[in-house]
């Protein structure tokens, strides 16, 4: 959802509710921001993801609203934080094997959005959502882990 943008988060569902089976799961899992925003910093706009976005659950409830029955969501955000950290970790053991390929500009700017981005995890800035979805009417699905 981070690289589909705010006004086109109802079109995705559109065609999320439009692919799925009669009575089929939607699984969608994304990054996800605190409140609601029109546009992002300018530094992962311009070097790293350029025109992507973190959507608020305001946002994406109102994309999914009159389409999906929210049948579970959880944010494992807390649990993200370290995963940036430990690639953080194997980016910064392959550096010297990797220097002579990149520019010492891309190792300050990845570097920089691995730690950023670990942080707003780690400051509960980010979550990290997996919403579970079925359509309005279909029957209650059986989500029992075995």
């Amino acid at each position: 959802m981070e690289h589909v943008g705010y006004r086109n988060y109802r079109t995705y569902m559109q065609v999320v509710d439009r692919c799925l089976k009669k009575d089929g799961i939607a699984f969608v899992h994304t990054i996800g921001g605190n409140e609601s925003v029109t546009a992002t910093d300018t530094f992962s706009n311009t070097y790293i993801f350029p025109n992507g976005m973190i959507p608020s659950i305001a946002q994406l409830g109102r994309a999914m609203e009159n389409l999906f029955v929210i049948e579970d969501w959880q944010n494992i955000g807390p649990n993200y934080d370290k995963t940036l950290m430990a690639w953080h970790a194997n980016f910064e053991a392959s550096w010297p094997s990797l220097q002579a390929r990149y520019s010492e500009r891309f190792y300050r700017m990845w570097r920089y959005y691995l730690l950023i981005s670990a942080g707003g995890f780690r400051s509960r800035f980010q979550q990290l959502w997996q919403i579970v979805l079925t359509r309005q009417g279909s029957s209650q699905p059986d989500c029992r882990v075995s």
